[in-house]
């Protein structure tokens, strides 16, 4: 929870970058920071506490002291880097979009990436000749596999052709164009960075968008928010879409690109991957890419299913870092208390608060204003631990507890307490959207449905368990 930032040379940033403390973060006192994602106290030391004081918010990286100072806050979520110019020349970025027929969709999105280098692999297309007439128009060049290798067989394959030194993977169904693609290559400019990915929003191509399309335009599983974010496990932004990446192609080459074995789930294992090397990942919602909705209702359930069964094969390869949620177990059996909502429960919640407040207390650094804050990031501790458990019953678990309902009246309590604390977290999240109550229950039914067949497959529960929070 707690850590001290200390100055030491790190090349990463070049002179005359700039990262700016995020506006999130509250400045507690000339000394501490609270902030970030995973949450967290950070002390500052003196050269930090005047680099900050000089630039008002925006650190200049002018030597090692402050590039230090730079990648530390923006890797802590504390911070974000101020990115400046149209990002990388053109003819640096190879796209590379893997397909399997949708002559339709890729003829779509190759007209948006006109005048961009492009690389088609055909994955084995029940039409190749349809699809090759249609990269061969828009000046894209076609790789034809013999076999069918899935997206991130087709990917690498891919890969294995660029020439350039950045790459974009972008899917038939998605449409961005090259300048987006090129902007989103500044991340660059930060030497660690190895992979960044936009905002993916979904758009409708129906003239009359039927109900589960409007609810994936309002509430897209690929659209992670609107904050940038260092990704990594445990933060705001744990993983990205590999519906549109940029990445650097030498890198990506020496980590074995996408693992091939993977049918669903590659994109998160990349990251996690690259993450656990060291690499850092970037998201930048500033930046959008648009996804076509599916079209039918059994495309589009299938789809969330499918997702689904990808959690147990991640929970094997990442261990922890595949869990469904992070609470501690102070918090877990507060926010259990509430959604009961049983007589005993106030005294479960206090006691559950006080506990967490003794440790946020010895664990952050002495301030006039340690007490209010102690009780604030208690108070809001709870009511992420009440969130996720909601998500859990509705969402991750709701098979057994289907089944625990029948015979448990405090299960059925909980279950109506998440329902209510899941119209009120939709509210938040998405105020401007419309989402029927109904397409969200059929999403989390899906998706739980998936999660529990790849687990069963698998023979493990760990993609069903959540985990502690690591320790700061």
């Amino acid at each position: 929870m707690t850590s001290r930032l200390n100055v030491l040379p790190v090349e990463r940033f070049s002179r005359g970058m700039s990262v700016r403390v995020r506006s999130d973060v509250r400045r507690v006192s000339d000394d501490l920071l609270v902030g970030g994602s995973p949450l967290r106290a950070v002390r500052l030391t003196s050269a930090a506490q005047e680099l900050i004081a000089i630039a008002d918010g925006d650190i200049h990286v002018c030597d090692s002291v402050s590039a230090a100072l730079a990648a530390q806050l923006v890797d802590g979520n504390v911070a974000d880097p101020v990115l400046t110019g149209d990002g990388v020349d053109p003819a640096e970025l190879t796209v590379v979009v893997p397909v399997r027929d949708r002559v339709g969709q890729l003829d779509r999105m190759l007209a948006v990436l006109q005048g961009a280098s492009v690389i088609v692999v055909d994955d084995e297309s029940l039409d190749p000749e349809a699809l090759a007439k249609v990269a061969n128009r828009h000046g894209a060049r076609v790789l034809r596999l013999p076999v069918n290798l899935g997206p991130a067989g087709a990917r690498n394959a891919g890969l294995a052709e660029v020439m350039t030194p950045y790459v974009a993977f972008v899917d038939s169904d998605v449409t961005v164009s090259p300048v987006t693609l090129c902007r989103l290559c500044r991340h660059f400019s930060d030497q660690s960075v190895t992979m960044a990915g936009p905002l993916v929003r979904s758009a409708s191509r129906s003239a009359a968008p039927r109900w589960f399309e409007r609810f994936d335009e309002q509430v897209s599983s690929l659209a992670l928010g609107t904050r940038s974010c260092s990704v990594r496990p445990g933060a705001a932004v744990a993983w990205l879409p590999s519906a549109c990446l940029v990445a650097r192609t030498h890198r990506l080459r020496e980590v074995g690109g996408f693992a091939e074995d993977m049918r669903v789930g590659e994109d998160v294992d990349l990251v996690w991957r690259l993450v656990n090397l060291g690499d850092r990942v970037r998201y930048d919602p500033d930046e959008t890419a648009w996804h076509d909705t599916r079209t039918t209702v059994r495309d589009w359930l299938g789809r969330k299913f499918l997702y689904g069964t990808g959690g147990a094969a991640l929970a094997q390869r990442h261990g922890r870092n595949g869990a469904p949620a992070i609470m501690s177990a102070t918090m877990a059996i507060a926010a259990a208390a509430v959604l009961v909502r049983r007589a005993w429960s106030v005294p479960v919640v206090a006691l559950g608060l006080a506990v967490a407040t003794r440790n946020l207390h010895l664990r952050l650094p002495p301030s006039e204003h340690r007490r209010r804050l102690v009780l604030r990031l208690g108070l809001q501790g709870l009511g992420w631990a009440i969130r996720q458990e909601a998500a859990l019953l509705l969402r991750h678990w709701w098979p057994a507890l289907a089944l625990a309902a029948i015979c448990s009246r405090n299960v059925r309590r909980a279950y109506l307490s998440a329902l209510l604390v899941d119209i009120v977290v939709a509210r938040i999240d998405h105020p401007r959207a419309r989402c029927a109550p109904l397409s969200r229950r059929l999403d989390d039914l899906a998706y739980g449905s998936g999660l529990w067949v790849g687990a069963l497959r698998s023979r493990s529960m760990a993609c069903l368990l959540p985990r502690r929070p690591a320790s700061r």
